[in-house]
């Protein structure tokens, strides 16, 4: 009898080869990959990744609409990248003094108020609300730059999962905007401004990511600071102390007790502040030639120059086409493009590379190709270039995530977190950088199609 009985439970099993089988094993391997992970921490830092870039993402879809068909798109994104740019650049030396609860505030109010500034202009196309729609974008922009340093950061406190989870959540703000204002717009046919107002409300969800999902164990009293700072100190400045010191016993003992005294304390300040900032000019310059920041800088320069600088030019006659309105193929090749960022975004726990030149250059390529399209127009149908637009956001997402997970893995524990942060400046810059390229870029391939018969790229 108990033979049989194992016998008929062996039987119950599945066969090897069987859909049972295979779906147990892809488990048991998914599994594996994600042995370790802190739900509540993967939660809160996808949703970090998603509301800091979703309102980014929103005003890149909207650029057409905010500023009319005869402004070039690339001022759009030169307002909501250059403050950031500008924040990435210099916050790293000074912004680990702001405790990440008072940033959480901070980035939520500047948010909000940008948004509300953007939806709430009037509706008419004109210099003032112009203005005003792109100063509540560079509001947008200073919270989405320091808020993306200040994230990537604090992943340094919660181990990669947390980094893999940022990524996607980033890959994921882009699907998700660009993907929510097409439809909003032209499927549900709702206003712009009524669109972007409702996505004022959106930074709400950061602040409850952080105080009521993140667990708050990992972060020390001091981990406001960077990490490497007080290791820093030791290294670098205590045989240098000692000597400053002793040079001035003497000194001390001759009367001058509350003098020098102040004047002791001043200068070791003074040259503590002097060597940390040297201390992290000499880490950038490593990270940029040795930790991928050139890559991302490259990649950024040519998927953000078809974004708004092409893309605005890469226009087919309506009855060839699933569209009924020209103004429908910007955001449609947006969402696109954030399909595959977010695919590529969310790969770390499955698929690494190491070797990011080489899709940096296959963006590069697609510059080119794009671009000699968008001149001599010989590709058959925009269904190509759906396919070419998803390819690029594989690309881009690849080489940005893969980056911070080499720093994560290459750069030392106590410059971790630093440099994290400071990486942070390649993707804006990079995009900065297309912002004035495209704007140059996009009137020419204008004007060009024009004086050749194609005048699509006047209408709307």
């Amino acid at each position: 009898m108990p033979q049989t009985a194992s016998t008929e439970d062996e039987s119950m099993l599945p066969l090897p080869g069987t859909p049972s089988s295979s779906w147990a094993r892809s488990c048991q391997r998914l599994g594996a990959v994600f042995q370790g992970a802190d739900p509540r921490v993967c939660v809160a830092f996808w949703l970090f990744g998603l509301i800091n870039n979703v309102l980014y993402v929103i005003i890149l879809s909207a650029a057409l609409d905010l500023v009319g068909p005869n402004i070039p798109k690339g001022v759009v994104l030169l307002a909501d990248v250059t403050p950031s740019f500008t924040t990435k650049l210099i916050a790293p030396y000074f912004i680990h003094v702001v405790p990440y609860p008072a940033r959480i505030v901070i980035f939520v109010f500047l948010s909000v108020t940008g948004m509300l500034l953007v939806a709430l202009s009037p509706l008419n196309i004109n210099a003032s609300s112009i203005a005003t729609r792109l100063a509540g974008i560079v509001l947008a922009s200073i919270s989405a730059g320091a808020g993306e340093l200040s994230f990537l950061g604090l992943t340094h406190f919660y181990g990669p999962f947390s980094l893999a989870a940022w990524g996607s959540g980033t890959g994921a703000a882009g699907l998700v905007g660009a993907g929510a204002y097409a439809l909003a717009t032209t499927s549900l046919g709702l206003s712009v401004d009524t669109t972007l107002l409702m996505s004022a409300c959106l930074p709400a969800v950061m602040a409850v990511s952080f105080f009521m999902i993140l667990p708050r164990s990992p972060l020390q009293p001091f981990s406001s600071a960077y990490a490497g700072y007080r290791a820093l100190e030791e290294r670098e400045q205590l045989a240098e102390e000692r000597a400053f010191m002793e040079d001035s016993y003497d000194n001390l003992l001759d009367g001058q007790d509350q003098l020098l005294s102040e004047s002791v304390h001043s200068n070791r300040s003074e040259k503590l502040g002097w060597h940390l900032f040297k201390a992290n000019l000499r880490r950038v310059r490593s990270l940029f030639f040795h930790c991928n920041m050139l890559p991302l800088l490259l990649v950024y320069i040519a998927e953000y120059t078809i974004n708004q600088g092409v893309a605005p030019t890469l226009l087919f006659p309506l009855d060839e086409s699933p569209f009924s309105h020209f103004r429908a193929f910007y955001p449609a090749y947006n969402a696109i493009y954030q399909a595959g960022v977010f695919i590529s975004r969310s790969s770390t726990p499955f698929f690494r590379i190491h070797d990011l030149y080489s899709p940096t250059f296959l963006q590069i390529l697609n510059l080119a190709v794009l671009t000699l399209h968008a001149v001599f127009n010989f590709i058959p149908n925009v269904y190509i270039i759906f396919v070419i637009i998803f390819w690029e956001g594989l690309l881009g997402g690849l080489v940005y995530v893969n980056t911070f997970a080499d720093i994560g893995e290459r750069v030392p524990k106590e410059d971790r977190e630093f440099s994290l942060g400071a990486t942070a400046v390649s993707d804006s810059g990079g995009t900065c950088i297309a912002g004035f390229i495209s704007m140059a870029f996009e009137v020419w391939l204008c004007n060009w199609q024009v004086a050749h018969g194609r005048d699509y790229c006047r209408k709307t």
